[in-house]
């Protein structure tokens, strides 16, 4: 019994213990927040806008970034996070009903980015 107990002591060591002497030795990953918000032409927010946001670059410095999509919520916004490593994206946004609409951002280790859209209806 005293046996078990020890071989369960050790291994509930090595598993809280040991990680977190490591975890200093290694620098955490930093990210930036990609925030947006979608309108409408009348000023109006535009929930449910399908968000692309794709990187001009696919390979900088040895980081592989890949495209990422998500949809605005009924307050018309987005956020991504997003490696913060300097490189350009192309943030794509479309709606039904709507003209799609693209903007170019650059990051550069900034803590968060900015971007608003304002959606045409499409001509019938």
């Amino acid at each position: 019994m005293r046996k078990k107990i020890g071989i369960s002591l050790a291994i509930l060591f090595a598993a809280t213990v040991l990680p977190l002497l490591g975890a200093n030795r290694k620098a955490p990953d930093t990210y930036i927040v990609l925030y947006g918000t979608v309108f409408r032409d009348t000023g109006f927010t535009l929930g449910g806008a399908e968000v692309a946001v794709i990187p001009d670059d696919q390979e900088s410095g040895g980081l592989k970034v890949k495209k990422m999509q998500a949809y605005s919520n009924s307050r018309g916004e987005f956020a991504f996070h997003l490696p913060a490593a300097p490189l350009s994206y192309t943030v794509r946004v479309t709606a039904k009903g709507f003209r799609p609409a693209e903007k170019t951002i650059k990051v550069n280790g900034e803590d968060r980015v900015d971007v608003t859209f304002q959606l045409q209806p499409e001509s019938k």
